[in-house]
């Protein structure tokens, strides 16, 4: 991972723990890395309660450490914002958020969906879409999936289909240096090679990622 020149155009990545870019969006975030585009991702938590039968300082330093591996394969500058699980809501700093969004200036966001299984997961986005509203941001947010096979919510919204065939490799390599994730990771494989072939297919490529883009000026979005 290295500093990125503020004078490139860039693009924010808001997830609720360190993997979630990687599975909803890391062939993207390669794709736009090779393109010379600045790639930030903001997480919200260390992920601590993964491992309950550990203490929490064992659990953020490994996590940090893999998310660490993860970002120089996928070549994303990651921040940590450091909430507790489960209460994101509540201790969301949005002024934190705002500034991080004025400042490097992105010409898209991305986030989780807003009908994702995980509830940490439906609160970022509700608070990234909110808060874009707030602010009257002029870029476009777009939600992956993570634990949804897809989307009931979006899947009449627009739709944005980046071609991976060229680093869907890359981001499975990035996900294996979450080591500590490996069950997870394992339970989600199918559905994420599943859907990386069938938007492949729907772009007229082999492998690809799915986005919806979200109106955040409708409070239906």
């Amino acid at each position: 991972m290295t500093k990125k020149s503020k004078k490139k155009p860039s693009i924010i990545t808001f997830c609720a723990h360190n993997d979630d870019q990687t599975i909803g969006a890391g062939g993207t975030i390669r794709k736009y890395a090779n393109e010379g585009i600045n790639a930030y991702t903001y997480i919200f938590s260390y992920g601590e309660s993964s491992h309950p039968h550990l203490k929490p300082e064992v659990v953020v330093s490994m996590r940090e450490k893999e998310s660490l591996q993860a970002a120089r394969v996928l070549g994303d500058e990651i921040h940590y914002l450091n909430l507790k699980e489960g209460k994101f809501t509540q201790l969301c700093d949005t002024k934190i958020l705002e500034k991080i969004i004025k400042e490097k200036k992105p010409q898209k966001i991305f986030t989780h969906a807003p009908d994702d299984p995980h509830p940490d997961h439906r609160a970022v986005h509700k608070i990234v879409k909110d808060l874009l509203k707030k602010m009257d941001y002029k870029g476009d947010l777009y939600a992956f999936d993570v634990w949804n096979i897809f989307s009931l919510k979006t899947r009449d919204f627009p739709k944005l289909f980046v071609d991976v065939s060229d680093t869907y490799k890359i981001k499975i390599k990035a996900l294996q240096k979450h080591k500590s994730q490996i069950s997870s990771i394992i339970s989600l494989g199918w559905n994420i090679f599943l859907k990386a072939r069938v938007n492949g297919w729907n772009n007229n490529c082999k492998y690809a990622e799915l986005f919806h883009k979200i109106n955040f000026q409708n409070k239906n979005g």
